[in-house]
């Protein structure tokens, strides 16, 4: 069952041939990059290594994980030479392309000269960067704090919260995701991370105001070019009525699960929920929230880990098209382009919190990584990569939206904005059950073994997550597209092969 690979030669590898399916297969845009050849262990001894050496929570995708070896731009190649187009960024981490030059050259230049040192002193870059970055922020966003993952930025931005108001209550949404260390994954809303052991106390998740899964939502309830699956709008002119609804069962929270007086430390969101599986809001939903929020005397703290540095494609941070002023910002993956560093931005009378005890982060702001990071936000604006986004994503949710129609009961729902999106595969169209985890891994595998790297979210991770590095084309959305079509033609292959025959008696 012959299907074309990877066309390129290779050092004692010419035209090599990948079995999948005698059908008529999607086509892999051309890539004129040449990998090297791979010199690292034996694929055996590294599958052993996961459940022994290597933590057995630490668990890869697929049935036979990859081996990635190498990457350029929006490409992976496999330790056997398979390329594969990355439309998962390294969850929604590789921003700006794999090994993009300038930002190898500013990580080399920098390591050369110097590799490390604490905040205990001074360095050139931290103070560059942290002025690169702040200027990218709205109003007295003013204050940067570098550290290292999106899961210290959360720590950090509560930890902040909590000393200035002097209030200990967080509130985030249901189906969320804020981090794996102990108290972002006690904010974090989705049972997938949480841990059966104790957890601190003051934190209240509320509901999750999904405009396709939740209870109200309609057709131009949300921010995206594709209106939910199956859902028309019943909302008046200018007016949201899932929004008021869903904000009526936010202020229930206030009347029964807060103190008295009703006084927060903050409210917590993404602009569209990453992990849980790229789900948006009714659009003025976070800003109803994030005023009342306020006027309770909390902060709003805006999770830009996955929406922030143009991924979204409209604007730099994903909170900007809910209109909305945060009072704390964090941030991670994309910021670094792969290399590990998160930060937390925020005003200079918020920032002033810390100072009632002693804080301090080994790596954060190291110099590599400010260099890094510098150059990744030069690279973002030369290559009009937030352009890009809107541009090849808006082109990719109108051509996946095409799938709705071909495969209406499996396809539930297209949604998202930019590079920021998700396809919910589903059981059944009208109950909106999750579709089986054997047939998600089937489709998910097909996928794969047809040169596509996606992700997967929600709760029941039925949801197909495409967050690529931001150089992606529109040839690669077509090829993307079509993989997905291709896979989800012989899923329903399968289901039919699968039902019995009945025979009548005559």
């Amino acid at each position: 069952m012959p299907f074309l690979k990877c066309q390129f030669f290779k050092p004692n590898k010419v035209l090599q041939i990948r079995k999948v399916s005698t059908s008529v297969l999607p086509e892999l845009p051309e890539c004129k990059h040449i990998p090297s050849a791979y010199t690292g262990p034996d694929y055996e001894i590294l599958a052993k290594a996961h459940g022994t050496t290597i933590s057995p929570s630490l668990k890869p995708f697929y049935k036979k994980p990859l081996l990635i070896h190498e990457g350029r731009g929006q490409w992976l190649w496999d330790h056997e030479g398979n390329r594969f187009l990355d439309m998962f960024g390294g969850i929604a981490t590789v921003s700006v392309g794999h090994s993009h030059p300038k930002v190898v050259a500013a990580a080399t230049e920098q390591m050369q000269k110097l590799g490390h040192t604490t905040t205990i002193y001074m360095h050139p870059r931290y103070l560059e960067y942290a002025e690169k970055l702040t200027a990218k922020l709205p109003g007295d966003l003013k204050v940067a704090y570098l550290v290292n993952s999106g899961s210290e930025a959360t720590e950090l931005a509560l930890l902040m919260a909590r000393l200035y108001t002097g209030n200990n209550e967080i509130i985030s949404l249901k189906n969320s995701y804020h981090g794996g260390t102990l108290t972002a994954s006690t904010t974090t809303g989705l049972s997938t991370f949480r841990h059966p052991i104790y957890r601190p106390g003051g934190h209240i998740h509320v509901m999750n105001p999904d405009v396709y899964l939740g209870p109200w939502g309609g057709s131009r309830c949300r921010d995206s070019p594709i209106p939910p699956g199956g859902r028309k709008c019943d909302c008046e002119p200018n007016e949201c009525s899932a929004c008021e609804k869903y904000f009526s069962e936010f202020l229930d929270t206030f009347k029964f699960s807060l103190p008295r007086d009703g006084n927060i430390a903050a409210f917590i969101a993404e602009s569209i929920q990453g992990i849980g599986g790229a789900v948006q809001y009714p659009k003025s939903y976070l800003s109803k929230v994030a005023s009342h929020v306020k006027r309770k005397g909390g902060l709003f703290i805006a999770d830009e880990v996955q929406t922030g540095f143009g991924r979204t494609g409209e604007h730099f941070w994903g909170f900007e098209a809910h209109g909305i002023q945060p009072d704390i910002v964090t941030m991670a993956k994309g910021i670094g382009n792969g290399f590990p560093l998160g930060a937390v931005v925020t005003t200079m009378k918020i920032a002033n919190s810390l100072n009632k005890a002693a804080h301090f982060n080994t790596f954060g702001g190291n110099p590599v990584a400010c260099a890094t990071a510098s150059a990744v936000l030069d690279v973002i604006e030369e290559e009009k990569l937030k352009e890009n986004s809107l541009e090849v994503g808006t082109y990719l949710l109108h051509r996946l939206s095409t799938l709705m129609v071909e495969f209406p009961n499996v396809i539930g729902d297209v949604r998202g904005k930019g590079l920021m999106i998700g396809v919910e595969l589903v059981n059944d169209p009208e109950t909106k059950k999750p579709l089986e985890s054997q047939h998600m891994t089937d489709i998910f595998e097909d996928i794969k073994e047809m040169g596509v790297l996606l992700g997967k979210g929600g709760l029941y991770a039925n949801v197909l997550r495409l967050k690529p590095p931001m150089c992606v084309t529109k040839k690669d959305a077509d090829f993307t597209v079509e993989t997905i079509e291709a896979a989800l033609r012989r899923h329903q292959d399968r289901i039919v092969s699968a039902e019995p025959v009945y025979v009548g008696v005559p």
